[in-house]
């Protein structure tokens, strides 16, 4: 039961929170970081290894976690030198991954089932298995279609169109990855095109319960806004660990 956390990014997005802090480490509720709740969902899990790639203010993130001790956890860290997106820090450890494991981003903020997608995974037979969420957006304003003469044949009055989208949890497994190379910027959009084009499609495990990605200032701000209503559900009920106080004035 091993899971690899990417927790490498700058999180340009989310600034000025990030200035000091990764992203991963940013507090939700005023009482936890990110990685806090996302250590203590996978344990709950029965995942007892994580690797976390780390590269932006990584320092502060092994500070902060440590060997993983205070969550039950085995934590080994994979720095990477420069920006590798979101599969490539993957492989250049991957001869140390299992056969089958979970990866995720580090600022996902969730109550979704870790076992469950991996065991959706393994009876896919699929080489990915994503785990995906339909995300309405609003459109603030009118819109229409024409036709092929200028004429106005459709008007939509701010419509909410939905999508489904990629959760930043996926399920991965080792062989997948071994025909890519190594220190080179490699991301999930480029891994999902190559296995379409060579008719492996990945699958998609659907999920409707409670999901944020806090890489929009408005998302972080609803995560706080809402906690508590959603506290029972991200956190295991067990007593939580006393996670390591982190200084960031030093």
């Amino acid at each position: 039961m091993h899971a690899v956390i990417l927790a490498g990014g700058r999180g340009v997005r989310l600034r000025p929170y990030t200035t000091a802090l990764p992203k991963p480490l940013v507090p939700i509720g005023e009482e936890y970081a990110i990685l806090d709740i996302i250590l203590q969902q996978l344990r709950a899990h029965g995942f007892d290894r994580a690797t976390l790639a780390i590269g932006h203010l990584g320092a502060l993130i092994r500070a902060f976690v440590g060997d993983g001790s205070k969550w039950g956890i085995r934590v080994d860290y994979a720095e990477e030198k420069m920006p590798l997106s979101t599969i490539g820090p993957l492989l250049n450890f991957v001869d140390q991954l299992p056969d089958h494991f979970l990866v995720m981003n580090g600022d996902v903020l969730t109550d979704l089932d870790y076992v469950a997608l991996l065991d959706h995974h393994l009876s896919s037979k699929a080489p990915l298995t994503v785990a995906t969420y339909q995300r309405k957006v609003k459109i603030d304003f009118g819109t229409l279609a024409t036709d092929g003469g200028g004429r106005i044949v459709e008007f939509v009055e701010k419509p909410v169109l939905s999508y489904g989208v990629s959760m930043g949890v996926y399920a991965l497994s080792r062989k997948t990855l071994t025909p890519y190379p190594r220190n080179v910027p490699f991301g999930l959009d480029e891994l999902v095109l190559d296995l379409l084009a060579r008719d492996e499609p990945p699958a998609a495990f659907e999920f409707d319960g409670y999901w944020l990605d806090i890489g929009r200032p408005d998302d972080y701000d609803e995560a706080n806004r809402c906690f508590e209503e959603v506290r029972s559900a991200l956190l295991p009920s067990a007593p939580r660990p006393a996670a390591p106080a982190l200084d960031v004035t030093a």
